[in-house]
């Protein structure tokens, strides 16, 4: 193929295709199982409104912490394959898991419920930025600095980096969709057994295509050299008591170039606050090296950290459609098409991936000109100016869950029909394509080569602590506001929706967003 096709078409490999396809395959499971987790708490477990609420947004939160720790170790102490291994098998047998209690639930305790939750938690933390770090190693495009790839011009690269992360979005958006929309409805009309099973099996499946076609795959081995060349078992082992020795003595080695096997082509991550330092170096070519380094990585970390925080509170609003959005359409009449068909409340949280998947390909045939021609600029918005835009969508559609809950509290239970939910989940999708696309973004594109898998990792943690933060609110909110009712125990989330004041929950995280977006825009002028 000439340079002049190629520069024409930004087309993929079939590894990265089966790999996008892979990933939406995970998505659809983890989706099936957690959309409508709080309603099996509540249903089923019989925990309250707001202890099923906690214990979902804690499982997501750890959920989506547990991937910056595993990037440490697919980065510095692993490869990315055999991590995506791993985790693969203990995702799988935290959904089986799962299954086996939905079907023994009459002889099993309660408390053994969240055991093969948080093994799928550990499973996914390795499992998801690891497949996609491999998914983008399939590119022929080389390294930043690496000529030797198909791809002749940084143009070219960045439009075959841009089409697989396109790709990657829309593949996980569609497993998204069929998990919120199918499975919610397969576990509320025929049962949680074959509701759980359903994505348990489509997982292995997914997980065996992706190991038969493991002699297709380009793999970047960066492991050190006492783990490298021993057998699969022991280098796990290897891999896991380097990483706690160099936790110890705080510090975590760093592959510069994955494609070196220079042993000394590593740098020591300071744990105890000092700057990075390069390793030693034995060649002028190093010594130059060295002269050009840039920042260093514990500065680059420290530099995204105040972005990272303010983004806490959109992860927080990021939770309400698994949680108190469920409980609210739960409250209201679930029939459309006057009672042909009944629409399980999880199913409403499909439609947020609905707009997403409808308004991405507008994002840059409509959206983008259109603000080039209200800012008479041809560069469209930055990164960060995108985060901020979801940021505002995400205060209003609170603000509009506010106003529909506050209308449907003066009325009979269930005369208000679901429908009603339909802005604020819309709005929610319109926020996701601004507000999370920039973040994967930014949090790429600010770390260093060899540390993207940390920089999704930093990304996924943000929803991860959003969650922590958003299970902390609950319970004090709960605290404080049922001390208000006289040792009643009537607060703003209490299970009985008479006395309940979900619209002033609502409005205290539009509140606090709206407070994070104003330090948000300050920050910005601290950023290129």
């Amino acid at each position: 193929m000439t340079a002049e096709k190629r520069s024409s078409t930004a087309t993929l490999s079939r590894p990265c295709v089966l790999i996008i396809v892979v990933a939406g395959v995970e998505r659809f499971a983890f989706k099936g199982v957690a959309s409508n987790m709080v309603t099996y708490l509540t249903d089923v477990v019989k925990m309250s409104t707001s202890a099923a609420a906690m214990s979902v947004s804690t499982w997501a939160g750890v959920t989506s912490m547990l991937p910056l720790v595993s990037a440490v170790l697919a980065d510095s102490y692993w490869d990315r394959y055999s991590t995506i291994t791993v985790s693969s098998l203990l995702y799988v047998t935290g959904l089986i898991g799962l299954t086996s209690w939905a079907l023994l639930r009459k002889w099993m305790p309660c408390s053994s419920l969240f055991l093969p939750l948080y093994l799928i938690s550990i499973g996914q933390g390795g499992y998801n930025p690891s497949l996609q770090a491999f998914g983008a190693d399939q590119l022929d495009i080389g390294d930043e600095d690496d000529d030797q790839s198909s791809c002749s011009t940084p143009e070219e690269k960045g439009r075959v980096k841009s089409a697989f992360f396109q790709w990657w979005y829309f593949g996980i958006c569609c497993g998204s969709l069929l998990g919120n929309s199918t499975m919610s409805y397969v576990q509320d009309t025929v049962g949680w057994g074959i509701g759980f099973a359903i994505p348990s099996a489509a997982m292995a499946i997914s997980i065996a295509a992706f190991f038969c076609c493991t002699p297709l795959y380009k793999q970047k081995i960066n492991q050190p050299r006492s783990v490298r060349g021993t057998s699969f078992p022991d280098s796990i082992f290897r891999a896991i008591k380097s990483l706690l020795a160099s936790v110890s003595a705080g510090k975590i080695r760093l592959s510069l170039r994955h494609d070196d096997d220079n042993e000394n082509n590593f740098s020591e991550l300071e744990l105890q606050g000092k700057a990075l330092k390069v390793a030693e170096v034995t060649s002028p070519k190093d010594s130059l090296n060295e002269a050009t380094t840039k920042p260093s990585v514990a500065k680059i970390i420290l530099r995204l950290l105040p972005i990272w925080t303010v983004l806490l509170m959109f992860a927080v609003i990021f939770q309400q459609p698994m949680t108190f959005f469920t409980k609210q359409g739960a409250l209201m009449d679930h029939e459309v098409g006057g009672g042909i068909f009944v629409i399980p409340p999880a199913m409403l949280q499909s439609t947020i991936t609905v707009s997403i998947i409808l308004l991405m390909p507008l994002y840059d045939r409509m959206i983008i000109p259109l603000i080039n021609v209200i800012t008479g600029s041809s560069k469209g918005i930055t990164v960060l100016q995108r985060i901020g835009v979801g940021m505002v969508f995400s205060i209003v559609a609170m603000a509009i869950a506010a106003l529909v809950e506050s209308r449907r509290r003066h009325l009979v239970a269930g005369q208000m029909n679901i429908a009603w939910l339909l802005p604020q989940y819309v709005l929610l999708g319109v926020s996701d394509v601004f507000t999370v696309v920039g973040m994967q973004e930014f949090f790429y594109t600010e770390v260093p080569s060899a540390m993207r898998t940390i920089g999704i990792g930093l990304y996924l943690s943000v929803f991860g602590v959003g969650s922590l933060v958003g299970a902390v609110l609950i319970s004090a909110i709960e605290l404080a506001t049922a001390a208000r009712g006289a040792g009643e125990s009537h607060g703003w989330l209490s299970d009985d929706p008479q006395v309940a004041r979900l619209d002033n929950y609502y409005w205290f995280l539009a509140l606090l967003s709206s407070i994070s977006f104003v330090v948000f825009t300050q920050l910005c002028r601290c950023y290129n």
